[in-house]
């Protein structure tokens, strides 16, 4: 089979999102599909306002609709809501192809976050984007219940599984904790205002608390809780070593789709602190 993958989210970002992805299409082509990804490495971009970690593919329609008819691909996917996405959805409705989305963000909690603005004026652009899809992948049922009482009904569930061979309670502690008061209380993921990390280093509890990854609020952050262990992005056995080694996980965030980090923590023999809203709901 010859599917083409349209993302605005792709390496070198580290989220859920692009760690998603790239596993999905290394599973695909270990079974023998081929795989065309259309990424904002292939074009020109800028940095996203607020957020630069985060490139902007510059570039007209017409290019991507060329890259997905010279490949002619059996299935079209479109993961994201950016330029990209865009470019691909209006080259698809276009000719009349089938293709499917997925909903891994949420795009309105998280811009509401940064500019003030309500969320439901940025819902209406997802009801554009995602109306004319065949289908709209989502994480859990309870997403797939949100986006139908959002005028968007036609999900189908695909889940999230976590690399048991890498996360494990086998692996030793990461060095970095060997002096460090416990209980360790860890929170892995992006750095930035929408996860709600602050409300974790905030809390007045007992111990050591560390944070594991990048991300556009990570010096202030740095600077305003000098206390608090930061150990950046880690990947790999010193990843699991990160999790393994803790007494619990803090997930603060109120707008994710589904943490990977949660399972991988649980992977890892660790139970999960979080807050009773929908990214915690399966």
């Amino acid at each position: 089979m010859k599917l083409t993958l349209v993302t605005d989210a792709w390496t070198p970002q580290v989220n859920g999102v692009v760690r998603t992805l790239v596993t999905t299409v290394e599973a695909l082509k270990a079974a023998g599909h081929h795989v065309q990804t259309i990424t904002p490495s292939q074009f020109r971009s800028v940095p996203c306002p607020t957020y630069p970690e985060i490139r902007l593919a510059l570039t007209r329609w017409r290019k991507v609709a060329r890259m997905i008819r010279k490949f002619e691909p059996d299935a079209i996917h479109i993961a994201t809501e950016g330029p990209l996405g865009i470019a691909a959805r209006r080259y698809c409705v276009r000719h009349k192809l089938p293709f499917t989305t997925a909903f891994h963000t949420r795009f309105p909690d998280y811009v509401s976050a940064r500019t003030g603005l309500s969320p439901e004026l940025f819902w209406r652009y997802l009801r554009w984007f995602h109306k004319p899809s065949r289908n709209i992948l989502t994480a859990t049922p309870r997403l797939a219940a949100e986006l139908a009482m959002r005028g968007l009904p036609h999900t189908v569930l695909w889940s999230r599984g976590v690399d048991l061979s890498l996360f494990s309670p086998r692996h030793a502690p990461h060095p970095a904790y060997a002096n460090l008061t416990r209980p360790i209380m860890l929170c892995v993921g992006r750095v930035a205002v929408e996860k709600n990390i602050e409300t974790f280093l905030k809390a007045p509890v007992p111990g050591t608390k560390v944070v594991v990854g990048d991300g556009p609020a990570l010096e202030r952050l740095k600077r305003d809780y000098p206390q608090v262990t930061f150990l950046g992005a880690l990947h790999g056995d010193e990843l699991a070593a990160a999790y393994a080694g803790a007494d619990v996980l803090a997930f603060p965030s109120l707008t994710d789709t589904f943490g990977l980090v949660m399972v991988e923590a649980l992977a890892s023999g660790v139970p999960v602190a979080g807050f009773p809203c929908p990214a915690r709901s399966t």
